[in-house]
């Protein structure tokens, strides 16, 4: 499958309105307090903060379009490599000093050269950073402190990053020490670092090969070159009240070593409200990391995810993308350094926030720009689908619609295909069955359980629950869990009998090992719904809900429970909360609807019904109840139509044939009132195949023979269903009605036979020749008329019954 070019009309979004810039609203000493931005002011504020002499100088650190790659951990730094020096082959006689001893050559670490991961420098001026490079000790303090993420010590890589960072102040330093608390879930701790002031200063790059000393300007500034673990020489200013102390972090070999940590720059002290405790004319030197930098202010965004705080981190992120409609956003603009683009993160994030915010219809929107921005952001995928966000056919068009070839040019084929084997299969079966194909020959993913899913999934859609069961099982046998899996493998198991117990040993295997996972107790409760055992069913399947409410499968389970009990009320209630998760799935909508029948709402029935099948056509229990709506309505020729095509869709599922005996049951009711009696009578004996003790299917199909005018079926029938179901009140009166008949029938035939013998007689003494005439009209057919008047053969063996009714019959 080649990828699709983007449409003409490709996905857009309403423009951001215009509004004042910031830095005419926003008092310069409120830098160090919660704030409030919305989408305009946000970017606004990023693009005054261009204008600095610090961002001139991190120009990349506001780029939307950039990924947070550079920052990775096992990733060395993106700076150019410095020439290398006869520096870089000196030994050191003292261990302190990083030298191993003896002749051995003393390079640099990867792990070690991250200072400008976030707040990066331009490649101009990175091209003007050749200088040898000698390990300090703060070049080793971040080697451990990577080196501990790695082997996940966060408590290690906290407390050696936490003095690193009182040494330097440096921005990045405060950043990684921050994703250390993050991980460590110190979520408060991480914000309050990134939302805490930091010193920034003009920048005056020193010459590589310059001794940047110390030196005193005319204004009575002191001005140091601090070089950083990588040798980023970045000057910061001093004022008279030496606020930023000057640290000679330029110095090498033996000097570097012995650093005075009294002389190294202070952070800033905030104050309880969060305000800067430093004298106003110094507020224009200090800057938070969140204003520095969308990486950051990302990360902050994320705490107060974690922290249940979503109105704070819709605030710090904005309700729609500020960098919508600029020259560096869009779907057409690339992401050069071959990562995510931290602008679609943001996006995902807060489509996450407005589903906590139940504003489901802006999630949506949110989602769909993230994956419109980069095709990579597979949870903004993962959300749309899992979720079925859109329906079948606004899915299949936005998916086939992104800029593939733009974003991904290299893998833009495979992208394709792997977004579009998770797609929905109520439609194009043709092209997902060629998608599986190339995924499996071409890439080699037979055995991959995402594409194994895909399988999976094509054969729930046709109701091959045996075959799809197979299929969950391998991927069960892959991995301990595959959440878009489970639910298939679990639904599986309800639908085909035998495999009850095994859904009852997988349901405590999976509370035994994962207690807090909500799929664990939903098992349980589907195990104990297959059971008939609904009370206990909606206690754990209510947990279900309570522990992940946007877990459709459980709220539609759950409105079964209520529907079984004929608690009609509470499982529409259950049922329009999946609909409103599931936006674009068919079957809350089938289920309202046929609890509005029982309801004898009709009205509501169709409409839940028309919304329904203008999602999906295919589902033969739909087609059923649309049936039922046009029985109900009088038409019977459409009902009839509908029931047929359930049935004909039925005959490739893999449950028990019984299933569909109510459809069999309802086709032929459609023919009994159509007058179509024969039709009826297959119809039922179909039912009574599958299940024998049908009670029903009985009853109706002695009420056939009995229009039909054969009492005597139709009595034994009425008896069978009555063996079945011995109070059933219609039946019973049936019965009665076709006994009163057959009993006047039996009358008459008496009354009739009694008036042939009196007229016999009557005709016998009057007529003399009567007597001959009759013998001669049996002796012609072989019989003839004893003295008793009975009818005997010529032969004389034998007797006839009711010769006198015979001789009667004859005249």
């Amino acid at each position: 499958m080649t990828s699709t070019p983007p449409p003409s009309n490709h996905f857009s979004l309403p423009p951001v309105p215009s509004l004042p810039s910031p830095s005419t609203s926003r008092a310069r000493g409120s830098i160090g307090s919660t704030f409030s931005f919305n989408p305009s002011q946000l970017m606004d504020s990023y693009y005054d903060a261009n204008t600095s002499a610090f961002t001139q100088r991190i120009p990349m650190a506001l780029d939307p379009n950039r990924s947070i790659l550079a920052s990775s951990p096992a990733r060395a730094s993106p700076q150019p490599k410095r020439k290398a020096k006869q520096s870089l082959t000196k030994t050191s006689s003292k261990p302190g000093s990083g030298g191993g001893g003896g002749g051995s050559m003393r390079m640099p670490h990867p792990l070690a050269n991250d200072t400008t991961d976030v707040f990066q420098d331009s490649e101009d001026d990175a091209d003007d950073e050749y200088d040898s490079y000698e390990w300090g000790m703060v070049d080793r303090m971040r080697l451990w402190r990577h080196d501990a993420l790695m082997q996940h010590l966060y408590e290690t890589a906290a407390f050696w990053g936490d003095k690193i960072l009182s040494w330097t102040n440096d921005p990045n330093d405060a950043f990684w020490l921050a994703q250390t608390y993050f991980m460590t879930h110190q979520y408060a701790r991480a914000h309050r670092l990134l939302t805490r002031p930091f010193p920034v200063s003009p920048t005056n790059k020193s010459s590589p090969n310059s001794n940047a000393s110390p030196s005193k300007n005319p204004n009575n500034t002191t001005t140091s070159t601090s070089g950083g673990p990588n040798g980023n020489s970045s000057m910061h200013m001093h004022t008279g009240t030496q606020l930023f102390p000057s640290t000679p972090f330029d110095t090498k070999g033996k000097s570097r070593e012995s650093l005075n940590p009294l002389a190294m720059p202070s952070r800033l002290p905030v104050g309880a409200a969060g305000l800067v405790d430093v004298p106003e004319t110094l507020l224009e030197q200090t800057s938070r990391l969140v204003d520095m930098s969308l990486a950051c202010r990302y990360l902050a965004a994320q705490c107060m995810v974690r922290s249940g705080k979503w109105t704070e981190a819709m605030e710090l992120i904005g309700e729609a993308n500020p960098f919508r409609g600029s020259a560096k956003s869009g779907p057409t603009v690339a992401n050069l350094d071959g990562g995510i683009k931290i602008e679609a993160s943001m996006c995902y994030l807060r489509g996450l926030l407005m589903l906590k915010l139940n504003r489901a219809d802006q999630a949506k929107t949110c989602f769909m720009e993230a994956l419109a921005l980069d095709v990579k952001c597979a949870d903004a995928f993962s959300q749309l689908v899992n979720a079925e966000m859109l329906s079948p056919d606004e899915e299949w068009d936005f998916i086939q619609g992104l800029s593939y070839q733009t974003q991904t040019p290299d893998d833009a084929e495979f992208v394709q295909l792997i977004y579009t084997s998770r797609l929905r299969k109520d439609k194009h079966q043709v092209e997902h069955a060629l998608t599986r194909s190339r995924l499996v020959d071409d890439y080699a993913l037979g055995d991959n359980p995402d594409v194994l899913f895909s399988f999976a999934d094509a054969l729930y859609t046709d109701f091959r629950w045996a075959e799809c069961y197979a299929v969950t099982s391998r991927i069960m046998g892959l991995t301990a869990l595959h959440v878009p899996t489970i639910p298939l493998h679990i639904a599986c198991m309800y639908h085909l009998n035998h495999l009850h117990s095994k859904l009852f040993l997988m349901a405590h295997e999976m509370v035994d090992r994962e207690p807090e996972n909500a799929l664990s107790w939903y098992a349980v409760g589907v195990w104990y719904l297959s059971n008939g055992k609904w009370g206990q069913a909606r206690s754990y399947l209510s947990k279900t809900t309570l522990m992940d409410p946007r877990f459709a499968p459980a709220w539609a389970a759950f409105g079964h429970t209520f529907a079984m009990e004929a608690e009609h009320d509470h499982a529409v209630t259950a049922y329009s909360t999946c609909a409103r998760i599931f936006v674009g799935s068919h079957l809350p909508l089938l289920f309202i609807g046929m609890e509005q029948i029982m309801l004898s709402n009709y009205r509501l029935a169709d409409e839940a019904l028309d919304a329904a099948a203008s999602l999906c056509e295919n589902d033969p229990l739909l087609c059923n109840e649309r049936g039922v709506m046009a029985f109900n309505h009088g038409d019977y020729e459409k009902a009839a139509a509908f029931f047929q095509e359930a049935i004909d869709r039925a005959q490739v599922t893999q449950s028990s044939q019984q299933t569909w005996a109510i459809t069999y049951m309802n086709l032929g009711t459609c023919f009994r009132k159509l007058k179509k009696l024969d039709e009826a009578v297959k119809v039922y004996h179909k039912v009574l195949e599958y299940d024998s003790r049908h009670s029903i299917a009985l009853g109706f199909l002695g009420m056939v023979y009995h229009m039909l005018n054969d009492l005597d079926k139709a009595i034994v029938k009425y008896h069978e269903a009555l063996s079945i179901d011995p109070i059933n009140n219609n039946i019973l009166e049936l019965l009665n009605t076709a006994l009163e008949t057959s009993t006047a029938r039996s009358a008459q035939t008496l009354r009739y036979q009694e008036l042939a013998r009196i007229l016999h007689n009557k005709w016998h003494r009057e007529d003399p020749l009567y007597r001959e005439r009759v013998a001669k009209a049996w002796a012609e057919q072989g019989m003839t008329v004893s003295q008793t008047g009975q009818l005997v053969p010529l032969g004389g063996a034998g007797r006839a019954q009711h010769g006198h009714e015979g001789d009667a019959m004859q005249e």
